[in-house]
């Protein structure tokens, strides 16, 4: 083989360079990666035109980023590879919730509160009541287990979107289950929303004829000893948006038909039982 790289050669002069002690991890990623990278250019064929309009692309994304806005997370998001990921990472078995996208939203150290504290400080929204179960694959209650949950507002913004405007830990709130392994919450019935979309990827969502709406979904991260953490959604049944998810983070376990309540003080209720794998 040459030691110049050619057209015909150029995956394996490239990947030749790596040093004999190269991490074999690191080795096997970045020898895949070249290979697929120069496979995708020899099949499209870009002029140079358009090879300077991805580098731009790519430029952009890295500059619109930022400690409250990652633009390369949410590429990864709108072309499926965050949740192709995240399935990879977690095969479960039968029965056990699934994950789906974390997403960008989630901020540490929500306030702890007590089971059925409401989590809605704005007033705005139709409260919804949230109750279900944490159990293990067996149907026995974790005791202990942490349910961190958080949503958009009535608005279609989480409350970091809208320093200033939201109260702080608006819609956000972490619980603990009892000996029943049971919890329960007063939020909103969450409403759909788009993705930022003012950047970079929005522009490449519109360019491919691709909308940047989510369907309405409430979060939850529920983690407890012993038990695989589960970072999932649940979704609002007829949601416009479900077959069409931005990120494609909608799975069927995950929609929840969320129940109207005319006489109680809450409108609408939600139940969803969260099923642990050990670990």
């Amino acid at each position: 083989m040459s030691d110049y790289l050619t057209e015909e050669n150029s995956a394996d002069t490239v990947n030749a360079r790596m040093g004999k002690s190269t991490n074999p991890r690191l080795r096997r990623v970045m020898h895949s990666m070249v290979e697929h990278l120069h496979a995708f250019i020899k099949d499209v064929e870009p002029t140079q035109d358009e090879w300077e309009v991805a580098i731009d692309f790519l430029t952009r994304t890295g500059q619109i980023s930022s400690d409250r806005r990652q633009e390369y997370i949410l590429l990864s998001d709108v072309l499926g590879v965050s949740m192709l990921v995240d399935a990879i990472n977690h095969r479960r078995p039968d029965g056990a919730t699934e994950n789906t996208v974390f997403g960008p939203f989630h901020v540490d150290g929500a306030p702890r509160r007590s089971m059925g504290d409401s989590i809605s400080l704005d007033g705005k929204g139709e409260l919804c009541l949230y109750t279900g179960r944490v159990i293990d694959l067996d149907g026995q209650p974790i005791a202990g287990a942490t349910v961190d949950v958080w949503s958009d507002n009535a608005d279609g913004y989480y409350d970091v979107q809208q320093p200033g405007e939201q109260p702080e830990w608006n819609n956000r709130g972490v619980f603990t289950t009892g000996a029943d392994g049971s919890y329960r919450f007063v939020g909103i019935k969450p409403v759909s929303y788009p993705i930022p979309n003012d950047g970079p990827v929005g522009q490449m969502l519109e360019k491919v004829e691709r909308h940047p709406w989510r369907p309405a979904h409430m979060h939850f991260l529920v983690s407890a000893d012993g038990h695989e953490q589960i970072v999932t959604h649940i979704f609002v049944a007829g949601d416009t948006y479900l077959q069409s998810d931005a990120v494609f983070g909608v799975k069927d376990s995950l929609i929840v038909k969320y129940r109207r309540m005319p006489d109680a003080d809450t409108p609408w209720s939600a139940e969803f039982d969260f099923v642990m794998k050990p670990v």
